[in-house]
């Protein structure tokens, strides 16, 4: 468990269950996770690659998240877990996932048995639901044109050219598709973006970064 300093100092009766019951798990690149509606087996520990934590609505509108990367567990998984209620949103790996599978009884029994685990596990989850209620803020209060200067500017990543396609960022965004081509239209009007099929080349971060 090194890839998970919060677990180093775990108790040794509940090193012996943990390691009694996880498994190692390799998950490949477009693996369905779970689904909205199915019922929550597992607790995962992420130690590598990346998990894309998704809602799709009744009229088919996706909004993105959160990713679960290295080192990281899933929100929506301890929720479910602590309340025995189903998934309410789907994930999906982007990349091939090393992974820790611990199995429902026995992250119940480590909550109930460990001090370390339990303060592993709420830690956790109070990180990863600020992020969580940051993209509500980020999504009720502000600006679709603010929001995607700063999704492009952060993406960048020292690079001008980002391969995406225009829904692919409506739904990181939580906004239809046609909201976001008229937005990039309109950064590419004021010469801050030049658009062509599957991808976005930021001529002017500057701009994009004044916006912001």
């Amino acid at each position: 468990m090194t890839n998970f300093p919060g677990l180093e100092s775990l108790e040794n009766d509940a090193k012996v269950i943990l390691e009694s019951a996880a498994q190692d798990a390799i998950v490949p690149v477009g693996t369905t996770v779970f689904t909205s509606g199915a019922a929550c087996e597992n607790y995962l520990l992420v130690i590598d690659g990346s998990v894309r934590v998704q809602m799709v609505s009744e009229n088919g509108r996706e909004i993105v998240l959160y990713r679960v990367e290295n080192g990281q567990t899933c929100i929506m998984t301890t929720t479910c877990l602590m309340s025995h209620e189903n998934y309410t949103a789907e994930a999906i790996t982007e990349t091939d996932v090393n992974a820790v599978i611990i199995p429902a009884q026995t992250f119940h029994k480590l909550i109930d048995c460990s001090t370390v685990f339990r303060t592993f596990v709420f830690s956790s989850y109070s990180t990863r639901l600020a992020d969580l209620l940051m993209l509500v803020d980020e999504v009720a209060f502000h600006r679709i044109d603010v929001r995607l200067a700063k999704f492009l500017s952060e993406r960048m990543g020292g690079q001008s050219l980002l391969k995406t396609t225009h829904q692919e960022l409506a739904v990181e965004l939580g906004s239809a598709r046609e909201v976001i081509s008229r937005q990039l239209k309109d950064f590419e009007n004021r010469g801050w973006v030049k658009l062509s099929r599957g991808q976005v080349e930021v001529t002017d971060l500057k701009a994009l970064t004044n916006l912001m």
